[in-house]
């Protein structure tokens, strides 16, 4: 009697689905493709998809609603060198070494560059770099810094066959805000985040801050239209983060909320349920063992980051459980003489917030060269006797040694309690382990802080 195996054999059919299947390797082990897009200076809250009601995203809004939404996604320092390390090494800035701004990683670190490339991808950057040594970031650059389609097309077209990772790394909306259209917003009918004062100033600026946030959603339209064109679409993981928060204060340069918690979307053809949100704690550095886990490679050992390929699937709606906060102002444009090392722990809806040099007066390229101009209205409006302008303006620029805050309550950080004796006990467990995760990072607060200039 023939076994069903056997018959198989007999018949024609059988023997076509094995040739084509050896003769293009593709088709039964096809890889993904990888389309990473890193705003520059881009508040979660200016994006629609968060919430907000002014920007004009069309690119990044079909982008929400065909893939999936991250509420709680995190960076460990709001500050653009050590952000786009840590998404690219997997590493806490301290471990890389790459903890100031325009900083190196220590010989020997790795990125996602390498493990892509030994796993058969090519990997390409167009725009802003921001990482050294090259060798730990072995991008195949594409142009000399500023956004190119051609290149871009070139790159994407270049190989059906090989798999690509391109990142695009965006100068928008980095100051100055001069790309864009900023005619298409009245300055008038902005709406005005509660922790920002509101000036005439400020709202100008704004109508420039969101003309660029529209010429990001152009250049992520643009890459996505390659590479649909290219036939890659239902092929290709597109991933969009807004790196930190904007230069606006208490944002960018500091370890408050609107500084260190992102904006990610993630889209992954038939993986992804289309317009989910997703309470997931993840962060940047676990950008890198996802990327690896997705085509099937092997981590390497030693990273602070761990793959969320389970919450991608739809199998879990958790990740982390705590997040933490670290800033470096020495050697930043504008800095105290010693700095202002800052430190944080995010447990639940508990923060606490170390000014490590708090008796100093805070300051950074914002409040030593306000080229937008708004900067210098918000002290105009302290000056002129308006509580809350003044207390707005001091929380930027004297802040105290310790900052608590329950952000259910208070999800922008505007009452501390760090002297409430109802939060003593929750204070005490967030101090022991913000200091057990610095030590594990060789973190020495000021005396690293003081070093920082040597990381340059």
């Amino acid at each position: 009697m023939c076994s069903p195996f056997m018959s198989y054999l007999k018949k024609p059919l059988f023997w076509a689905f094995l040739i084509i299947f050896i003769a293009f390797p593709n088709i039964r082990a096809q890889k993904p493709n990888f389309l990473i897009v890193i705003a520059d200076d881009l508040n979660k809250d200016s994006l629609p998809c968060y919430g907000n009601k002014d920007a004009i995203t069309p690119n990044i809004d079909r982008l929400a609603k065909e893939g999936m939404v991250f509420e709680n996604a995190f960076t460990t320092t709001a500050m653009c060198a050590p952000t786009r390390t840590q998404l690219y090494t997997g590493l806490f800035p301290f471990k890389s070494g790459a903890y100031p701004n325009h900083s190196r990683v220590k010989e020997g670190v790795t990125s996602i560059v390498h493990d892509l490339k030994e796993l058969g991808y090519r990997v390409g950057l167009n725009g802003k770099s921001h990482v050294k040594p090259m060798k730990s970031f072995p991008f195949e650059r594409l142009g000399k810094g500023n956004f190119s389609a051609k290149k871009i097309k070139e790159f994407v077209h270049r190989s059906k066959d090989q798999p690509f990772c391109l990142v695009l790394a965006s100068h928008s909306p980095h100051v100055p805000w001069k790309s864009g259209d900023a005619s298409q917003f009245s300055a008038e009918s902005l709406t005005i985040p509660e922790y920002w004062i509101d000036t005439p100033e400020v709202r100008s600026a704004l109508t420039r801050y969101y003309g660029e946030v529209n010429d990001l959603d152009r250049e992520l339209g643009e890459c996505l239209k390659i590479v649909n064109q290219a036939g890659f679409e239902k092929n290709t993981v597109v991933i969009f983060t807004t790196e930190q928060g904007s230069q606006m204060p208490g944002c960018k340069w500091t370890c408050y909320e609107s500084g260190l918690n992102l904006g990610l979307l993630i889209k992954w053809p038939n993986v992804t349920k289309p317009g989910r949100r997703s309470d997931a704690w993840v962060h940047h550095i676990d950008l890198r063992p996802t990327l690896v886990d997705i085509v099937g490679g092997v981590n390497r050992v030693g990273l602070d980051g761990k793959s969320f390929l389970p919450v991608l699937k739809g199998e879990t709606d958790k990740h982390r459980t705590v997040t933490y906060g670290a800033h470096t102002q020495m050697g930043a444009i504008g800095s105290p003489k010693n700095g202002y090392p800052v430190r944080s722990i995010r447990k639940g809806n508990y923060k606490l917030i170390l000014n490590l040099n708090e008796k100093v007066e805070y300051s950074n390229a914002l409040t030593t060269n306000d080229n937008e101009s708004y900067w210098k209205s918000w002290l105009e409006a302290s000056s002129s006797g308006d509580p809350r302008s003044s207390f707005l303006v001091q929380r930027y620029l004297n802040r105290p040694a310790i900052e608590f805050y329950n952000l259910a309550l208070d999800p922008h950080e505007l009452n501390n309690l760090a002297s409430n004796a109802l939060y003593s006990e929750i204070i005490s467990d967030l101090k022991h382990s913000l200091n057990k995760w610095m030590i594990s990072q060789g973190d020495l607060g000021m005396e690293s802080e003081l070093r920082a200039k040597s990381r340059k």
